[in-house]
């Protein structure tokens, strides 16, 4: 046995013992917590870190059998590319090339504007002023209905006329869509359009950051807590949407020349960071929401999400160094894996508890309003809410007063049930009782 085959088993072994490792301390988790929902996700996660360390070799081919038809919509474009072409029997010519970029940065414009719109007022007003007036909910809707249905119907027919390659033979997924390589041109334009449309927004979230509530009650007309709840959803999937175009830019553009290289790590580069200021635009409006009126386990959860997204960011920056990004899938489910275990560790009902507790105990808080002058919000202590929660919140209900610490307390530990067995046994469950 050569060498580098004795090196690439050690470095499968030591990946497969990571991957098992992973799996075990998520399946563990079960026993120190006592929230079902917890546990759940990290079932999941340990049955992914399972695969991947016994199963398949990839994460493309994890995933590949479970969404085989959505993937192979978009692998399915260029084959129907290629068979447009044949039967059209001559090569595609420059100008059609560019034509087909601008049409994907009409695209892009078509897809991020409005969800930026809808996620921030202040740059909802700024779009309306520069474009003109018309109703495109009803076409933009049945554009995306058609778009989405023909990509579906495309990857069935990809499917039917070729059936995949099994999961071990390629790691590449750029190896299977594309054969000629993007021009500077051709992915230049609806990336540099991506991110003019991200400056633009970023400069209105700074605008609104330093201008505070009189800004945005000026140019928006909502109240500071409300601004913070709108759009935290829009600019997720923003982020989500982005790295989508990020992924497919690095994939098909050309890499040959060092000028091509430079200016792919230049545009990759603006975009991630643009899309980082983003990722911390919404969490920092979940926070502020959560601040005026309360913290909940699904709000937890989604600021933790919106951080994971950022840590993959920072690790598609990280590949630019190299351009080598074969490593990123893998490092990124790890880093999801880690960071479940992670939210595990800090007991998520428990510090949702502690902090809406901590809130009502700090008082009220003064939010301006939209015209009747500042309004006082009462901090209220949300008692149903935190008697849902499972026996992992009891030791912070305990800092409470009475009556509130003891109808919380009854009612956690009514939910709780029969003394577990011990297949059953829980930490937070025995302490409870």
């Amino acid at each position: 046995m050569t060498a580098p085959q004795i090196d690439t088993r050690g470095k499968r072994r030591s990946a497969s013992a990571w991957w098992i490792a992973i799996a075990v301390c998520l399946l563990a988790v079960g026993a120190f917590r006592a929230a079902e929902w917890l546990f759940v996700l990290c079932l999941l996660g340990a049955g992914v870190a399972g695969s991947l360390a016994v199963v398949r070799r990839s994460v493309h081919g994890l995933m590949f059998d479970m969404f085989a038809v959505p993937v192979s919509a978009l692998r399915s474009v260029p084959w129907l590319y290629r068979g447009v072409r044949r039967v059209r029997e001559r090569r595609v010519s420059t100008t059609q090339r560019v034509g087909w970029s601008v049409a994907a940065a009409v695209a892009i414009l078509a897809i991020f504007v409005p969800l930026l719109a809808g996620a921030d007022a202040v740059f909802a007003r700024l779009v309306r002023y520069v474009t003109p007036t018309f109703d495109a909910d009803t076409p933009v809707r049945w554009v995306f209905v058609f778009s989405a249905a023909a990509l579906c119907t495309a990857g069935a027919m990809y499917l039917l006329a070729g059936p995949p390659r099994p999961a071990g033979e390629t790691d590449s997924v750029a190896g299977l869509l594309v054969r000629r390589r993007w021009s500077r041109l051709e992915w230049g334009l609806p990336l540099g359009t991506l991110t003019a449309v991200f400056v633009l927004f970023v400069a209105t979230q700074l605008a609104a950051l330093f201008g505070g509530s009189d800004y945005v009650q000026r140019t928006a007309e909502l109240t500071y807590a409300e601004y913070a709840r709108r759009g935290f959803w829009q600019l997720s999937a923003v982020s989500l949407l982005a790295l989508g175009v990020i992924a497919a830019v690095q994939a098909w553009a050309a890499q040959e020349s060092t000028r091509d290289r430079r200016w792919l790590r230049i545009g990759v580069a603006a975009v991630s960071v643009l899309t980082l200021v983003i990722v911390a635009s919404a969490l920092h409006r979940m926070w502020t929401y959560q601040q005026a009126y309360g913290f909940t386990v699904l709000r937890l959860l989604v600021e933790v999400f919106e951080l994971w997204i950022g840590l993959v960011y920072l690790l598609v920056l990280a590949a630019l160094v190299r351009l080598r990004r074969s490593w990123v899938p893998r490092a990124a489910v790890s880093a999801a894996a880690v960071t479940l275990l992670g939210l595990a560790l800090v007991n998520p009902e428990r510090l949702v508890a502690e902090r809406n507790i901590d809130r009502w105990l700090s008082g009220t808080t003064v939010e301006l309003g939209t015209g009747a002058g500042p309004r006082g919000i009462e901090r209220t202590l949300d008692i149903h809410y935190l008697s849902t929660l499972s026996p992992d919140a009891l030791p912070a209900v305990e800092r409470l007063p009475e009556p509130q610490r003891g109808r919380i307390a009854a009612a956690i530990r009514a939910d709780m049930g029969d003394e577990d067995n011990w297949q059953g046994w829980n930490r937070s469950r025995s302490a409870a009782r």
